[in-house]
C-alpha cells in the first residue's frame, strides 16, 4: 500500500480576488485557509508557471491565511503570457501593492525554485513586511545555475529534442539556446518548443520523466508560461547588478529556513549552500532523494513539519 500522502486536503479556494494594475495587467490571487489565521505569502516558481492548489496543501488550513498570486502574465492573471512590464521589480511593486490593499502589516513569505528567489527579493526589498521565510529548492539565477540546468549530459533525448525545437546545434552555448527558444515561442511553433521544454524539465526533476500529451487550451498555457520564463531567463531574471546573494544583507534577521533535496538537478545543491553562508542565521535541512518536486513525499513532509512548527513555536527549529 502506498503511504498516506503528507499533505492536507486539497479544497477550493475561499477566496479568490483580482485587481488592476494601472499599466495593462490584471493580476489575480487566490486564498486557502482561515480568514484569522496567520498571513502567509505563496510565491509560484518558473518565472510564469502561476499559483495552484497544491502549494496550499502544506498549510494547516486552521492555522493560516494562505495567499497564492499569480505573478505578472501567469496563471490566470491577464494578459497571459505577456512580457510587457514583466521585470522583477515589477514584481516586487506588485508585491507591495498587495500587502498594502489587503492590510497586512507582515506575512510569512513561503516560495519554491524561483519562488524562492522572489521571495528572498521582496524580503530584501519590504524587510519590515516579513516575519518569516520557507525556501524550498531555491534558485539563485546566477550564470553558473543556468549553465547547470542547461547541461546537456543530463538527460541526452530530451537534450535534443529541446536543441531540435530551437533549431540550434547540440553543443549551442546557453545565450544562443536562450535566444533561439525565446523566438520559437513566439512563432508558429511555439507549442512544440515548450512541449520540448517541457521534456527537459521534467527529465531533471522526476524520474517519472514526461507524464503523457498535453494538447489544445493546455498546450497554449504552457508556451505562454515559458513565453515568460525565456523572458526572464535571457535578463538574468534582473538579478546581474544585484545579485541575489548580495542583497542577502537586506534580508532581516526573521526565522529562516532553507528545504532542498540532496539529488535536485534543476536547482542543484551548492547553490543551497551559497545561500545558507549568505544568511548566517538561515538553517539549511537536506531533503534526500526529493529532486525538484515540491509533492515528493520527503519534501512535501519536510514542508509540512516546518510549517507547523513555526506556527506552534515561532520557528523551525535547528537554529531557525
Amino acid at each position: 500500500m502506498a503511504e498516506p500522502s503528507p499533505l492536507f486536503a486539497e479544497t477550493a479556494p475561499r477566496r479568490v480576488h483580482e485587481w488592476v494594475t494601472g499599466d495593462g495587467h490584471v493580476l489575480a490571487l487566490r486564498e486557502w485557509g482561515a480568514a484569522g489565521g496567520r498571513p502567509a505569502l505563496v510565491l509560484h516558481g518558473g518565472p510564469g508557471s502561476g499559483g495552484s492548489a497544491l502549494l496550499a496543501r502544506v498549510f494547516h488550513p486552521a492555522h493560516w491565511r494562505v495567499l497564492v498570486p499569480d505573478q505578472r502574465g501567469a496563471g490566470a492573471s491577464r494578459p497571459r503570457g505577456t512580457t510587457v512590464r514583466n521585470t522583477t521589480d515589477h514584481l516586487l511593486a506588485d508585491l507591495r501593492t498587495l500587502r498594502r490593499e489587503l492590510g497586512i502589516p507582515r506575512w510569512t513569505v513561503v516560495g519554491g525554485s524561483w519562488g524562492a528567489t522572489l521571495a528572498l527579493a521582496h524580503a530584501a526589498d519590504e524587510p519590515d513586511a516579513v516575519d518569516a521565510l520557507l525556501l524550498r529548492s531555491a534558485f539563485l539565477g546566477r550564470g553558473e545555475d543556468l549553465a547547470a540546468f542547461f547541461d546537456a549530459s543530463l538527460a541526452p533525448a530530451a537534450w535534443a529534442a529541446l536543441v531540435d525545437a530551437a533549431g540550434v546545434p547540440a553543443g549551442a552555448a546557453v545565450p544562443e539556446l536562450l535566444a533561439a527558444l525565446q523566438q520559437a515561442l513566439h512563432g508558429e511553433h511555439a507549442e512544440a518548443a515548450a512541449l520540448a521544454w517541457r521534456r527537459w524539465e521534467r527529465a531533471l526533476s522526476s524520474s517519472a520523466g514526461d507524464r503523457g500529451p498535453v494538447q489544445g487550451e493546455d498546450a497554449a498555457a504552457l508556451a505562454d508560461r515559458y513565453r515568460v520564463q525565456v523572458h526572464y531567463l535571457r535578463h538574468g531574471c534582473w538579478l546581474r547588478e544585484r545579485p541575489l546573494l548580495a542583497r542577502c544583507a537586506a534580508v532581516p534577521a526573521v526565522a529562516t529556513l532553507l528545504l532542498h533535496a540532496d539529488d535536485d538537478r534543476v536547482c542543484r545543491p551548492e547553490g543551497a549552500r551559497a545561500l545558507a553562508a549568505a544568511l548566517p542565521g538561515a538553517a539549511l535541512r537536506w531533503v534526500p532523494g526529493a529532486g525538484h518536486d515540491p509533492a515528493h513525499p520527503a519534501m512535501a513532509a519536510a514542508s509540512v513539519a516546518a510549517l507547523a512548527a513555526l506556527a506552534a513555536r515561532g520557528g523551525f527549529g535547528g537554529g531557525a
